[in-house]
């Protein structure tokens, strides 16, 4: 728990050094965090790599944690439809194709926008945001009521990247190839969703 909130002051931190633009203008945050990114994955891939006895471990896993993303898929749909329910003014395609973007809210948001306006593609933006910050700061919570399962859940599209390092630690490494699977399925389902549902 106290990991996952150490996370999350960071990253208001930078909010408010973004916000009063202490950093200048020209510098390329989107170069930082991606060469960031890609520290974080050599790490994991690292402890992955060094432990010899992962690959056995992912083998005893339950045959049924395949379906963990069709699980994730259905479970975010069905609660994007009840949150339809709630927000009258929204129709059940706009918030299934907010629900749809997985936490991945670089790639959702701008297929929003462009389909159904600022507005919606904000919405996105803001939502999956959230949906990945409550994974890294509700991780051991989510583990310890739900099971391990639920953070991988939770976490959607981001499981392989961002979020894999709780993942990892409140789970247990022998989840990291699952938690891999399940992000780069979602991943990957995330522009074909979300364009179907903006669609209707």
């Amino acid at each position: 728990m106290k990991g996952s909130v150490l996370i999350v002051i960071f990253f208001l931190i930078g909010v408010c050094l973004g916000y009063v633009h202490v950093v200048p203008a020209t510098f390329e945050v989107d170069d930082y965090t991606f060469y960031a990114l890609c520290v974080l994955l050599f790490v994991v891939g690292y402890s992955i790599g060094s432990d010899v006895g992962i690959i056995t471990k992912f083998k005893q896993l339950n045959p049924g944690y395949a379906l963990l993303p069709l699980m994730t898929f259905l479970g975010t749909i069905g609660g994007s439809l009840v949150v339809s329910l709630i927000l009258p003014q929204r129709s059940a395609s706009d918030c299934m194709a907010v629900g749809s973007g997985f936490a991945y809210y670089s790639l959702s948001s701008i297929f929003i926008t462009q389909y159904k306006g600022v507005e919606l593609g904000t919405i996105a933006l803001i939502s999956n945001i959230l949906r990945e910050l409550l994974t890294l700061l509700l991780a051991p919570l989510l583990v310890r009521f739900f099971g391990k399962l639920a953070p991988i859940a939770a976490g959607g599209a981001t499981t392989a990247d961002t979020t894999l390092p709780i993942i990892s630690k409140t789970c247990g490494r022998e989840l990291i190839p699952l938690s891999i699977y399940h992000g780069f399925l979602i991943d990957f389902s995330v522009p074909f969703v979300v364009t179907f549902f903006c669609s209707l």
